[in-house]
């Protein structure tokens, strides 16, 4: 609109009824929650903002586009936005991504989700899985001090998957075989004292010295002490770097240890996977494939990591390079 156009509507809005005022209020509210996330979006990428092609940080601004400014590669060429080289690139709605970044706060499952914001339930779940891509890479560096570890278990689903490589299976469903199997999702959670966790989705089956190494040897910082039941993956893992170890035979009745003036013992884990599970519950079975997502949902929710819709969508629009 022009600015003597403009000027002339803004004139006559002081002599609109009551209705007519909600109306324009209403047809303004969408307008200042996309000025909302674009003036975030903007902010996040700002300090570092660079071609997502060849990393160059010279670049000059070239229109708009999707709501969003443009710029053009002084190295390359390339044209790009702010959202360019992130899970959210390309999605559409942005007066809606702080809503549901809150409903992602709030643990929805995805009917409810979709009902929440207004949209359709396939977008509300492909929406979960592009804010949830980075979360789940926001984990500490290192653990420190005592740490426990411990694995658990849940049942291979291939929920969603056009394919099955086996029979279907009732809903909810049970492993053919007894104990630790092929069935079975293998899940392992270090943390230590201080709170700080990492966890994996290490295969299928029993837990092997071999995934320790890939999945929890990077995240031990030196000085660690490692405890865990008396799973032998466990006791080779150290022996064979030389980490310091104890064990805790829960087998045999035996929950707590001392070692001089510290308690040995892995119930902090124990009890991380018992909240993992029943928060899991809320979901009606997850797809194995996407388990890495749900296990950093999780971390992010843990003592309030993420607390605002603000902070999820500043991870969420990150960009990592490789």
């Amino acid at each position: 609109m022009k600015a003597p156009r403009f000027k002339n509507w803004f004139a006559t809005l002081p002599s609109l009824n009551g209705p007519q005022r909600r109306q324009v209020l209403d047809a303004l509210h969408p307008a200042a929650g996309l000025d909302q996330v674009v003036a975030l979006i903007a902010e996040i990428r700002a300090p570092g903002r660079c071609c997502p092609r060849c990393g160059n940080g010279r670049c000059y601004r070239h229109g708009f586009a999707n709501d969003l400014q443009r710029y053009r590669c002084c190295a390359c060429g390339r044209t790009f936005n702010d959202l360019s080289g992130t899970p959210l690139a390309r999605l559409r709605l942005k007066t809606k991504w702080l809503a549901y970044s809150q409903v992602l706060l709030d643990s929805l499952p995805v009917r409810k989700a979709a009902d929440r914001i207004g949209v359709h339930r396939n977008t509300a779940f492909r929406w979960r899985h592009r804010f949830l891509h980075w979360v789940k890479l926001d984990r500490p560096a290192a653990l420190n001090g005592i740490v426990e570890a411990d694995e658990t278990f849940l049942l291979e689903s291939q929920k969603g998957s056009r394919t099955l490589d086996r029979p279907a299976r009732r809903r909810g469903g049970h492993a053919s075989k007894r104990g630790i199997s092929g069935e079975l999702d293998c899940i392992l959670v270090a943390r230590d004292r201080d709170g700080r966790t990492i966890d994996a989705v290490t295969g299928r089956g029993a837990l092997t010295a071999a995934q320790l190494e890939r999945d929890l040897l990077p995240r031990l910082a030196p000085q660690t002490l490692l405890v865990s039941d008396s799973n032998i993956a466990y006791r080779a893992f150290a022996r064979k770097h030389g980490i310091a170890y104890a064990a805790v035979n829960l087998r045999a009745g035996v929950r707590v240890r001392h070692l001089g003036n510290r308690a040995i013992h892995v119930q902090n884990v124990n009890a991380y996977h018992q909240c993992f599970k029943a928060w899991l519950l809320g979901f009606r079975g997850v797809a194995s494939r996407y388990l890495p997502n749900y296990l950093g949902w999780r971390w992010a929710l843990d003592g309030e990591r993420i607390s605002t819709p603000e902070q999820l969508l500043r991870i969420a629009v990150r960009v990592i390079y490789r």
